[in-house]
This record gives C-alpha cells, sequence and structure tokens, in this order.
C-alpha cells in the first residue's frame, strides 16, 4: 500500500511540476501570454527576428511590454532589453554577474568550450579573455595598420578592375586583414584556400548557433541521447567542428613553422603562442583563440562594409555629401590614410548610421546571468537569458526620428556627438569584443577609400531600363546577418582616381611580400602576374 501511495505522489508531483512549466513567474518583467508547458516558444521569432514576419517580433513585443519584457521558452525565462536605459541600469550595473552564456550543447561539443565568444563565464573564459585584451590594445593593433591600409588598396582595384564581383571582393579583403594581422599571412585571391575555409565554416557555425533554428536540446537535455540518424544536427555539429579545426590548427601550425625557421614577422599568434602558457592556455585553446578573433574581424567587417554600400547606392545625396568632404580634406592626389578619420566628421556620422540602419548583430550573442538580481520591482532569477535588442534600440523613434531613413546628420547633432549607443554592436558588460580596434581600423580604413574612389548607384532592370528597385530588409537569416548579395553600378570617380588606384595598390608590393611567405603555387603565381601586368600598365600611362 505504501509504496502505492509514494509511487502515486511521485507522479502528482511530477504533473505538478511539469504543468508549471511555461507560467511566467509573478516577479518576473511582463511579457506575451504563455500557454502550458511550452510558455512562449512559439512567440519567438526563429529566423530574422530583428525585422517583419510572422511572428510577434522582439521590437514589437518592446513597445507593447516596455524596454524590459520576459518570455519563457518551456522551463526557461528569455528576458529582452530594448533600451539603452535598461542596459545600463542591468547591464552596465552588473556585469560581473550578467556576463556569463547560456549553456550551448552544441558550442561545447564543436570547441570544448576554447570559443572565447561562446563558453561559459568560468576560469577558461577568463584565461582567453585576459590573453586576448593583453595582446590586442589598442595601441599594438596600430602597429598593423600598415598592412589594413594596403589590404585596402587591393579592394579599391579589385574593385576597379572588377566591380560585378566587388561583394566577394569584400569577403576577401576582411579575411586577407584579419589574417594578416592575426597569423602573419595574407589571401591575396577570393578563392585564396583560406578564405573559402573559413566562410564555409562560418556558414555551418552561425546556423547552428542561431536561437531557435534546431530543436531546443539545452532546454530539453534528453534530446542528446537521440540517435543521430534521426538527429541531423548531431551530423551538423560534426562537421561544424571538422572544419573549423582545420582552418584554425592550419593556420597555427604555419605560424609555429615560420617561427621555428626564425621567420617570424610580428603577427599577434606569434605573441600568443609565447604567452600563451603564462597565461595558462594550451594548444588546444591557443588554436581557438587565432580562430575567434577570424570570426570577429572576417564575418562582421565584410557584412558591414556590404551594408555601407547598399546605404550608398540607396541613398545617393548621402554619398554626394561624404565625397564633398573627404574631397575638401583629402583632396585627388591619394586615397585617405588611417589618421584621416579624425578631420572627417560627416565620414564618421556614415560609419555611425551604418551600424545603427542595419546593426551586424541585431540581437548580440545572448547574456546569462550567474545569479539573481533585482531590476525595479522584479527579480532576474539566476540562468536567465538575456538578449540585447540592439535592433529596437536603434529603431526607437523616440531616440532616433524616422530609424528607417539613413540619415547621418542625426550623429551630427550636439547632443548625440558623443553618444556611444553604436558600441552596442560590439558587445556589452565583460563581453565587449577584444578584437574590435582591429574591426573599427579595417572599418574606418575602408569606408573612406571606397567612398573617395568609387560612384556607388542602382543597377537597371534589363526589362523596364528603370533603376531597380532594392529589398533593403533582404538580409541573410543568422545570429550575425549582412544584405544577401545584389548588384550596384560601381565606377571611379576619374581616371585621376583610377590611376591614384592603380598606383597605390602597386606601391603596397613590399607590405604585401612580408605577409606572403607561405602562400601556395596557386596564390604566389597569381600575385606575380598581377603585379607584372600592373607594372605594365602603369608604364603605359
Amino acid at each position: 500500500m505504501l509504496p502505492t501511495l509514494l509511487a502515486g505522489v511521485a507522479v502528482f508531483w511530477a504533473v505538478f511540476r511539469l504543468l508549471r512549466w511555461g507560467r511566467r513567474e509573478s516577479f518576473l518583467p511582463p511579457g506575451p501570454p504563455t500557454v502550458p508547458i511550452l510558455g512562449n516558444l512559439f512567440d519567438f521569432p526563429t529566423v530574422y527576428p530583428w525585422l517583419k514576419s510572422a511572428h510577434l517580433m522582439l521590437t514589437e513585443m518592446a513597445r507593447q511590454y516596455g524596454d524590459v519584457y520576459s518570455m519563457k521558452i518551456i522551463n526557461s525565462t528569455v528576458v529582452v532589453l530594448s533600451s539603452t536605459t535598461a542596459i545600463r541600469e542591468i547591464m552596465d550595473k552588473n556585469s560581473a554577474i550578467v556576463s556569463d552564456r547560456p549553456a550551448s550543447h552544441f558550442a561545447q561539443e564543436i570547441t570544448g568550450g576554447n570559443h572565447m565568444g561562446a563558453s561559459r563565464y568560468n576560469d577558461q573564459w577568463r584565461r582567453l579573455r585576459r590573453c586576448a585584451r593583453e595582446v590586442l590594445t589598442q595601441s599594438a593593433c596600430r602597429n598593423h595598420l600598415n598592412i589594413q591600409q594596403a589590404e585596402a588598396t587591393q579592394l579599391m582595384y579589385d574593385m576597379l578592375t572588377r566591380p560585378e564581383d566587388f561583394f566577394d571582393s569584400i569577403r576577401r579583403f576582411s579575411t586577407s586583414a584579419i589574417l594578416s594581422v592575426l597569423y602573419g599571412k595574407r589571401a591575396p585571391r577570393i578563392t585564396t584556400p583560406e578564405v573559402t575555409a573559413f566562410f564555409d565554416a562560418e556558414h555551418h557555425w552561425e546556423e547552428l548557433m542561431q536561437p531557435g533554428a534546431h530543436p531546443p536540446v539545452d532546454l530539453i537535455p534528453i534530446m542528446k541521447y537521440i540517435p543521430e540518424r534521426w538527429a541531423s544536427w548531431k551530423t551538423e555539429v560534426k562537421i561544424t567542428r571538422r572544419l573549423q579545426r582545420k582552418l584554425y590548427f592550419d593556420l597555427l601550425e604555419q605560424v609555429e613553422a615560420r617561427m621555428q625557421k626564425g621567420s617570424s614577422n610580428g603577427c599577434f599568434m606569434e605573441t600568443v603562442i609565447e604567452k600563451g602558457p603564462g597565461f595558462g592556455l594550451d594548444r588546444e585553446a591557443v588554436g581557438y583563440i587565432g580562430g575567434n578573433l577570424i570570426e570577429g574581424g572576417a564575418d562582421t567587417t565584410s557584412a558591414f562594409l556590404q551594408t555601407l554600400v547598399l546605404a550608398l547606392v540607396n541613398f545617393p545625396d548621402v554619398q554626394a555629401r561624404a565625397q564633398e568632404e573627404l574631397d575638401s580634406v583629402i583632396g585627388g592626389e591619394h586615397s585617405p590614410q588611417p589618421d584621416d578619420i579624425e578631420r572627417l566628421p560627416y565620414i564618421q556620422a556614415v560609419i555611425k548610421e551604418t551600424h545603427r540602419w542595419r546593426p551586424v548583430a541585431p540581437t548580440t550573442l545572448p547574456h546569462a546571468n550567474i545569479e539573481d538580481f533585482s531590476y525595479q520591482d522584479y527579480i532576474i532569477p539566476k540562468g536567465t537569458i538575456i538578449f540585447i535588442n540592439a535592433w529596437g534600440i536603434f529603431h526607437d523613434p523616440e531616440v532616433f526620428p524616422k530609424p528607417d531613413e539613413f540619415n547621418p546628420d542625426r550623429w551630427l547633432q550636439d547632443d548625440m556627438k558623443s553618444d556611444r549607443t553604436y558600441d552596442l554592436v560590439f558587445g556589452t558588460a565583460r563581453r565587449v569584443c577584444p578584437g574590435m580596434h582591429i574591426a573599427r581600423n579595417s572599418i574606418e580604413i575602408d569606408a573612406m577609400k571606397l567612398i573617395w574612389a568609387f560612384k556607388f548607384s542602382k543597377s537597371k532592370d534589363p526589362a523596364t531600363k528603370r533603376d531597380k528597385v532594392y529589398d533593403l530588409n533582404d538580409f541573410v537569416k543568422g545570429i550575425l546577418t549582412g544584405p544577401s548579395r545584389f548588384e550596384c553600378e560601381i565606377a571611379p570617380r576619374s581616371s585621376h582616381h583610377a590611376e591614384v588606384i592603380r598606383r597605390e595598390f602597386l606601391s603596397a608590393t613590399q607590405i604585401f611580400e612580408v605577409f606572403e611567405q607561405q602562400l601556395d603555387s596557386a596564390d604566389r603565381e597569381f600575385v606575380g602576374k598581377l603585379r607584372r601586368d600592373l607594372a605594365d600598365e602603369l608604364h603605359l600611362l
């Protein structure tokens, strides 16, 4: 009798607990209505959570429930922040306890806890972070401006000679610049193996890490035991791990080989290899530091620059005004140099507005808190998943009037000149991107050079002969995003601009050669022919 009674009590208790799943506790901030067990599972968008769709969007919910609202995803709590005030009150004041990441089975299986962006807030993360921060100081990053400047001259040349390939040329630039800075090896072609390998691996990684895109293994742990033939995500995890490790550790081996031969070139990974043991990092962790920094410097920078081109094409008045400023400050005898950005307030405003208008990380990477804390009359319990709705903040009409318009002038107003809201794209609390100085340098150099060099305009519709109409919300899915491929017309602003581009690209040869020691035969043949042909062309001019 007693065993039966105990079993009944146990079943009742289990059912009682299960039925409480999905309910919003009274101490949480308000939010959309929940349903039993699932909570708001079907309210949380799985694709384009920052743009309009059939789902209740994160930003739309902020308008209804406030700048801090909560959702229940089965038995987990999600809090969404949609104002700078909320970020200051929650993220800045509680930075020591909100810098965790939600548990990620996928990230753990792929990287073994060595991914600096996705790992939990633990001793290993602190070791990784400390190493990256000490190596990637602002002053140290300035030592690498020469190769970033040189890579930007190749991007100008590539867009001059193959404007139809601008989308891939931007990808080549961003990847080659970060590879040169980190590993001392550049990527001179769109098809350089490291470029194609990175974007292949990154596509798989972003697909896996996108919230809601795959079954909630972290919320329902028993799903980990589903056989692989019925769990396609397990195959995807294996593919992603293989692709990442092949790229990251092949690059690491090349740096080690170069150091052993005494041919170091001052790249960051040489310093990490030397100092890694002092930070308590083994070779596995060192390999992932470099790989994580490639992610932060290649994909995000290329997405930003592609977005910039999309904006210049669709807002010609902005382009004309930016070029007027460049002409008056820089002139036409040479392209802009890194330090020129300080004298170009409108170009700075264009960069900030691009970050605001279409942020690369519309919801940023989610945070989690390691202990309970209070906010106003609410309690945010330990383990809450915290999303920063950067898109909603950047498109709040109370802060940014007519937010869908691309208007750099808003950043030139006295009350906005010192505003750092756009820094959200680099993260917050103790999860600020350690490679932000490298990324900023690349973005500033290229924004100046591309606007100085080219006129960007709409392509013509072959059928109507009219300007094409661009969907300004057509962005690729993923937790990091950029515009889907689009066509546009790109032409040098004058024949003189074209000649300056050619001369500056050829004059960068000495800088490039330092980072070309380990090119494969196809890349070596490519750069040799390219420079011979360009020298002959300039001789004829």
